[in-house]
């Protein structure tokens, strides 16, 4: 919407800031996190008069949490989704199809989320719907979403995976790029799924991982900058940083009122939504492997439970106390605000790691 103002540069000049996108995307991340805060408290108090009891929490996890989390509202995704969307639909060019995209997958993963969440707390039980029926349904959007990424947005399908520091590596997939990038989509989403497991421990990641791939995407989108990094050039690709920043402005306000001891939770609602659709500006940049990189704590716990499974049902044994992997520290007597925060500077680190592919190819 505000995009749009730039038209009338000519006759009030100062309306053509509004072509940057370095100063919407400020403005992006300002809003939404202005929004968080101004409606935050109402929006849980509405929570907690709909359902006062909050997310069920599970029973065979750390007995702590069931005194600690007790009575917390859940689905603060929806806090966080809708001050990032309206954020977006101020901020950004509405017209370029990479932002319909990310909206498509934010609705979309969002509502999975939601309905899980609803059940939970309706039901009074940890499960929500059946892990089939979440799965089909992430993949079906996700194979969508892939579809339009592979033709739409190139003209052609592009259907190669390119590797960080090596830049001669280049595997070509063909048409198993939509297989593949459906694949990073639902992993992502559920890999975030599993990190949410306590206050403030997943919101913090995904804003770094944003903001790496908002630069990116900045970068990928300018020619100039593409050519000198030996990067893909995507076009159009820079107006994903103001989406990111949008993301990053609506965590920041949700981490307020996330942080321990939390006064809500994203629920799947949100960790679902936020997940999907850093996999799909991953996958829409080509920097699918920097993803695993920079969101590698996201990896990380992920392969704790299939190494957990794994290790249960070929052995009979478990490798860690519990999984995920911060539940294992948790058992170990680590408290959570360590956790958390040691998790944050792993974050931090994986973040510079990835970021240095820029450069060094």
């Amino acid at each position: 919407m505000l995009y749009h103002l730039h038209e009338y540069a000519d006759l009030f000049p100062l309306l053509n800031v509004f072509r940057y996108i370095t100063f919407r995307a400020g403005g992006a991340i300002m809003t939404s996190l202005i929004i968080v805060l101004m409606f935050g408290p109402w929006f849980i108090n509405c929570l907690k008069s709909w359902n006062e009891q909050g997310q069920p929490i599970r029973e065979d996890g750390p007995q702590s949490h069931l005194k600690t989390k007790k009575n917390t509202p859940t689905m603060g995704g929806i806090m966080i989704l809708g001050a990032m969307m309206f954020s977006v639909f101020l901020w950004t060019d509405l017209n370029n199809i990479l932002i319909q995209l990310l909206l498509f997958v934010g609705f979309s993963f969002g509502a999975v989320g939601l309905l899980d969440d609803y059940v939970k707390v309706k039901s009074k039980n940890s499960n929500g719907i059946t892990g089939k029926i979440r799965l089909i349904s992430e993949f079906m959007f996700a194979f969508c979403v892939s579809v339009f990424i592979a033709f739409a947005t190139y003209g052609k399908l592009d259907g190669s995976i390119y590797f960080p520091f090596l830049k001669d590596l280049v595997i070509p997939l063909g048409g198993f790029f939509i297989i593949f990038s459906s694949l990073v989509i639902v992993g992502s989403a559920n890999s975030v799924n599993l990190t949410d497991g306590l206050d403030g421990l997943a919101i913090v990641p995904v804003m770094i991982v944003a903001c790496c791939l908002g630069l990116i995407s900045y970068l990928a989108g300018n020619f100039i900058f593409a050519q000198y990094l030996q990067l893909i050039f995507v076009p159009g690709a820079g107006e994903i940083s103001v989406f990111a920043g949008a993301l990053v402005g609506a965590g920041l306000g949700f981490l307020w009122y996330n942080a321990p001891p939390a006064q809500i939770f994203m629920g799947d609602t949100g960790s679902l939504s936020l997940g999907a659709i850093l996999g799909s500006m991953a996958v829409i940049i080509h920097h699918e492997i920097v993803l695993a990189i920079v969101g590698g704590l996201f990896v990380i716990e992920t392969l704790s439970v299939f190494i957990q499974v794994i290790s249960f049902k070929l052995t009979g044994k478990r490798v860690f106390a519990m999984a995920p992997i911060h539940h294992h520290f948790e058992k170990k007597g680590w408290s959570e605000a360590t956790i958390v925060i040691r998790f944050w500077i792993i974050s931090i680190v994986l973040a510079f790691i990835g970021l240095a592919s820029l450069k060094i190819r």
